[in-house]
């Protein structure tokens, strides 16, 4: 950086460009950057900083808009350790943020990570609840760390990976990659800055492989949107220069006296103070054309116009456009530049992307979120009835539970946007049916919940279990043979007024409900223990060891009258609410 520099062209490095910033404010030399993506460098601090391509602000605004419509609350952030990741992971959080969505962990890698150190982090990146992972780095490194999670089986079904557009400028300046990097990637989400498909673009990307086509033995060197806006940078600084002209300016430089009589290596003697340089910059900002990536011109902010970035996910060997986001439309399956006509319109009934193949080859959405793999599995005690096992019974030889109840049970569990690891226990001998009761008091409130994922299941399995009690009474009903419906027995009135025996399912609450609520006498009733014991009790009657009627819940009694037509339902269904849940109130199974 000589006398005669008026302007600057670079660096690519964003850390690289917070250090010449520095100088360039002091020279007032504009410093123009076509790859320095960092969000800070836009600040006051540094006015002589002209960033010529987009703000990594909006691609971390695309990147929350992504995890938002999939319905994904919680992300991991993995990024290297340097003003570029840690600025950039910032402004993904407040994005985020903005959507109610959170960055549940960060993992920054050193720069230069070695791949014992990227296992490492990636093995502490496995044992946390989400599997969103976000990854912002470098080119060199961003390989290496999907060729370690590959090793370590991070890149199965259930997972997420959405890389910044570095993964992008790699699949467009690289290819074709090695067979081992391809695998590695497959099913990701990456982004690629947006440039319009015009005349102007397709003639210059057929004269650039016209000149490098002998370049490799492979073809044509790869071009990717960096290269675009570094040719688009050369113009705009060019038409600048000749505003600056036009406007007056003359170059000029004068000696800065803070510099004279160093000493060093630097030869900052050597340096001047560019007199146009505010001129200069204000040329810069004030162009307005069209270049190879489309508009050309900077708002108030100084960024540039219109920001918008593909959404591509990697398939086989190539890539597959899933759609676009603009700060103006969201995310579209239709190009921004269509939409620029319209009225914005970025509410989330609008939002579209075309399908994705993740990871592990499946077109299913991944939940997002699954208990941490160090977790302890979710126990649930199952009866292990003997009577009415089409509600719920253990397989005959196999440590398995099937019935409507186990139905009802596994859909809700897949309603739930994370996947909970559990085990069935039989709680039972297979004899008699077990008392829920007995079950009840296997359960300890004394535990506490660890995790915030623990308490989280906990708040939802009572939050549905409100709802159940809320919307469900158990129907309670009276069944007497049709021979003696001419009987004095005519509901549980009557009932109760006599001093017949009375059956009721054993292991219920009928027991207790007809003996505190309804006032029998405990001595009048009879355990049943199956539906084949019902019907011999009431074929029986009370005067042969039987008895005079049978109380159950409804679901019981009718499934028992499907193959039992003698019987019948007489008297008015009496109520109790039903149905509970019953866990340790603080448990840590979910921790």
């Amino acid at each position: 950086m000589g006398n005669e520099a008026v302007a600057i062209i670079g660096p690519q490095s964003s850390v690289t460009a917070h250090i010449i910033s520095h100088v360039s404010n002091e020279l007032q030399v504009p410093l123009l950057s076509f790859s320095a993506s960092d969000p800070t460098l836009s600040s006051l601090q540094y006015p002589f900083f002209v960033r010529t391509t987009q703000n990594d602000l909006f691609q971390m605004d695309a990147i929350a808009n992504i995890i938002a419509y999939y319905e994904w609350r919680q992300v991991i952030a993995i990024y290297m350790d340097d003003v570029h990741g840690r600025n950039g992971i910032a402004s993904l959080a407040d994005k985020l943020a903005t959507r109610r969505c959170t960055i549940s962990y960060k993992a920054a890698l050193r720069t230069k990570a070695s791949r014992a150190q990227i296992s490492d982090v990636l093995i502490n990146v496995a044992l946390m609840e989400s599997q969103i992972i976000v990854v912002h780095t470098y080119s060199d490194a961003g390989l290496d760390i999907f060729s370690v999670a590959q090793h370590l089986g991070m890149l199965d079904s259930g997972y997420v990976w959405l890389a910044t557009n570095w993964l992008s400028t790699i699949l467009d300046t690289d290819s074709p990659l090695g067979s081992d990097a391809i695998s590695s990637i497959q099913g990701l989400i990456t982004l690629r800055m947006y440039t319009p498909d015009t005349a102007l673009k397709r003639n210059f990307v057929s004269r650039w492989n016209n000149l490098t086509r002998k370049e490799t033995t492979s073809g044509p060197l790869g071009l990717s949107t960096y290269g675009l806006y570094a040719y688009d940078t050369v113009w705009l600084l060019a038409h600048a220069i000749d505003a600056f002209f036009n406007n007056g300016g003359n170059i000029s430089f004068s000696k800065d006296p803070r510099l004279n009589g160093s000493e060093g290596s630097l030869n900052l003697d050597a340096m001047s103070v560019f007199n146009g340089g505010n001129l200069l910059l204000n040329n810069i900002l004030e162009v307005n054309t069209t270049g190879l990536t489309g508009p050309i011109n900077f708002t108030l902010n100084k960024n540039l116009v219109h920001p918008a970035f593909e959404v591509i996910n990697v398939i086989g060997t190539g890539v597959r456009k899933i759609g676009y986001w603009s700060n103006y439309s969201g995310l579209s399956v239709l190009p921004p530049d269509t939409l620029y006509m319209k009225p914005p319109n970025l509410s989330s009934s609008t939002q579209q992307l075309h399908s994705v193949i993740w990871p592990g080859q499946t077109t299913v959405k991944p939940r997002g979120c699954v208990f941490p793999q160090n977790g302890r599995h979710l126990r649930i005690g199952v009866p292990n009835r003997v009577s009415f096992r089409e509600f719920v019974g253990k397989v005959s030889g196999a440590d398995a539970f099937e019935g409507y109840c186990i139905d009802v049970f596994t859909v809700a569990l897949n309603l739930l946007p994370y996947a909970i690891p559990y085990k069935l226990f039989p709680f039972g001998d297979g004899v008699k049916n077990p008392s829920p009761t007995d079950l009840v008091r296997m359960i300890t409130s004394e535990e506490i919940t660890v995790s915030v994922l623990g308490r989280l299941v906990h708040i939802l399995w009572l939050f549905v279990v409100l709802i159940i009690t809320s919307s469900y009474t158990a129907s309670l009903t009276s069944i007497l043979t049709v021979q003696q419906l001419s009987s004095p027995i005519k509901g549980i009135e009557s009932l109760q007024m006599s001093n017949d025996p009375i059956g009721y399912q054993q292991g219920t609450f009928a027991r207790d409900y007809l003996v505190d609520e309804i006032g029998i006498h405990e001595s009048r009733l009879i355990p049943l223990n199956s539906p084949k014991d019902y019907a011999k009790a009431l074929r029986d009657g009370p005067k042969n060891g039987g008895v005079a009627a049978v109380v159950d819940q409804r679901i019981y009694v009718e499934l028992f009258l499907s193959t039992h037509c003698e019987f019948s339902i007489v008297g008015q269904e009496f109520t109790k609410n039903g149905w509970g849940f019953v866990s340790n109130s603080l448990s840590n199974a979910a921790s």
